[in-house]
């Protein structure tokens, strides 16, 4: 079989030029699967040309941001190709973005363009109001390319969007009419390192900012992606976590193209829609976040699937720890499927900087360095290697490291030093290459002197059997400078109190990890990809 390594068309070009290639070669094979409807290479690579020439049309130039504010959909697809197609910036905007937080991104950037779903237009009109540069908004509605007759379950809000009157406001244009329309757009000479997207860090601690990433930084990336992952143009990828996330971007929206395997695309996770997917179209590959997968195995119905056709599976810790007995009891369900923790990354390197590989995994860790970076651990005071084993600030450097933050020269001489990226998070690495994350340096806590890290105390609090999710923070603390304080999800119908998950803490950590305090919530915040942001559990107390 072939695969991507082994392709030969290994050159030196934006990833847009790859959708081109599939188009001219194998035009009529499908790209993306929508609850059943199917828009191929071709019919994507017209979509996008399309919507480049409109662009075009508003005025929009080589270097100039797009935003687009959407949830996972093919009109994102289109948009995200046609605005690099053009060597416009793909600037992307949470769909849970509330108003002030669209406006400081546009602001930042100092938009003219935004595509964005009808139900998001509110928050769109609100930011106009405010940040003047806005003056043209593109409206998608969810609906316009689903099948009549759906092949697998729809959520609520698709469901309700096929029933809404479709209506396009006065002052948006219709995005379906113009992807529909045949118009090309004029080519632009674009470099590999010519920014092509902007992603908003998550902010962990002041406001995010865009780190501006290259074609060349995407091409490097998704290339180690699929390379490291064993993904070939006979693959069918389920596509679930958010696309406007830097992993499931990578994995969703460059993989599939640089690939030419189908994408099997959902609008947002649904435990019984994933066991659908795969089954009607023998997905053979997922990419999906630990919390996903326990949901799925705790269907009544999962055994009436047939799973066989998954082979891969990488998973990504974010709420849930993914280990070793869970990845077995996941093989239960997926007899054929080899899972393991997805990788290590962050934005500003495009993420992707590790992978497991297949035959060697090692449980609790990140895996080892993808071919062509490399990662070193430093004392993250004096910047001198740390030895093997030890704890200490991790740094990356390769060909996907970022350009820089947008208009912020002080945070990028801070981050990106003579190539290396500084990620601000602690971890060690063992004497074949492992790399351990342990945590944000920034969201560390000390008490009376000793480090803790968020993650650690959060992997042990989930053991106990009716704790379904943790996250803990620093509580000031006059005698030890800082103590620990936890939020607990508990598991339906599951009992426990402050004081008895205190007592079994201390039974189950050092002493200085162990809580002092211990509050019940219903459900963490996160990012629309799952990562939980401790800075809003700061923010309620």
């Amino acid at each position: 079989m072939e695969t991507l390594k082994s392709l030969p068309a290994r050159v030196q070009q934006p990833l847009h030029e790859y959708l081109r290639t599939h188009a001219r070669e194998r035009g009529g094979h499908p790209a993306c699967i929508w609850y059943g409807a199917s828009m191929s290479f071709g019919e994507l690579d017209r979509a996008s040309d399309a919507f480049a020439a409109r662009l075009q049309a508003l005025g929009v130039n080589k270097g100039d941001p797009v935003m687009l504010f959407l949830n996972n959909c093919p009109q994102y697809l289109v948009a995200h190709y046609g605005i690099q197609k053009i060597g416009a910036i793909v600037c992307p905007s949470g769909p849970l973005n509330k108003e002030h937080e669209l406006a400081y991104q546009v602001g930042d950037l100092q938009a003219r363009v935004i595509v964005a779903a009808a139900p998001l237009l509110p928050v769109v009109d609100k930011v106009r109001e405010q940040v003047p540069s806005l003056q043209h908004v593109f409206a998608v509605h969810y609906a316009d390319l689903l099948p009549a007759q759906p092949a697998i379950d729809l959520p609520a809000e698709l469901k309700a969007a096929q029933q809404e009157p479709r209506v396009v406001p006065a002052h948006c244009e219709d995005f379906l009419a113009v992807m529909r329309t045949d118009a090309r757009p004029t080519p632009v000479a674009i470099g590999m390192d010519d920014v092509a997207l902007m992603t908003y860090t998550s902010g962990t601690t002041g406001l995010p900012k865009g780190a501006m990433l290259s074609y060349g930084n995407a091409l490097f990336k998704t290339r180690a992606a699929g390379d490291c992952n064993g993904v070939t143009p006979d693959d069918v990828l389920l596509s679930i976590a958010p696309l406007y996330h830097i992993a499931g971007m990578l994995m969703g929206v460059n993989v599939p193209v640089l690939s030419g395997a189908t994408s099997v695309l959902l609008h947002r996770f649904d435990p019984h829609a994933v066991p659908q997917a795969i089954e009607k179209y023998r997905v053979s590959w997922w990419y999906s976040i630990a919390p996903m997968n326990v949901a799925v195995m705790q269907l009544p119905d999962i055994a009436t699937f047939d799973l066989a056709s998954l082979k891969r599976n990488p998973v990504t810790s974010f709420g849930i720890a993914f280990t070793e007995p869970l990845a077995n009891q996941w093989r239960g369900v997926a007899k054929n499927c080899a899972s393991f923790e997805a990788a290590y990354g962050l934005s500003e390197t495009h993420t992707c900087d590790t992978y497991t590989p297949q035959h060697a995994p090692r449980w609790g860790t990140q895996g080892v360095a993808v071919p062509g970076v490399r990662i070193r651990i430093i004392d993250p005071d004096t910047g001198e290697d740390r030895p093997v084993g030890e704890v200490g600030e991790i740094i990356l450097a390769s060909e996907g490291s970022f350009k820089g933050y947008w208009n912020k020269p002080e945070a990028t001489a801070a981050t990106l030093r003579n190539g290396w990226v500084h990620t601000g998070d602690m971890g060690r690495m063992d004497a074949d290459g492992y790399l351990t994350f342990i945590g944000r340096f920034k969201e560390m806590i000390k008490v009376s002197g000793y480090s803790v890290f968020p993650e650690e105390v959060e992997t042990i609090l989930i053991k106990h059997p009716a704790v379904a999710q943790a996250a803990v923070i620093a509580q000031p603390d006059a005698e030890k400078g800082e103590v620990v304080k936890a939020f607990i999800v508990r598991k339906p119908g599951a009992q426990v109190d402050e004081a008895q998950l205190i007592a079994w803490s201390r039974e189950n950590m050092a002493p200085y990890k162990t809580p002092r305090m211990v509050r019940f919530i219903d459900a963490l915040p996160t990012t629309g990809a799952g990562k939980v942001l401790r800075r809003l559990l700061k923010d309620k107390e």
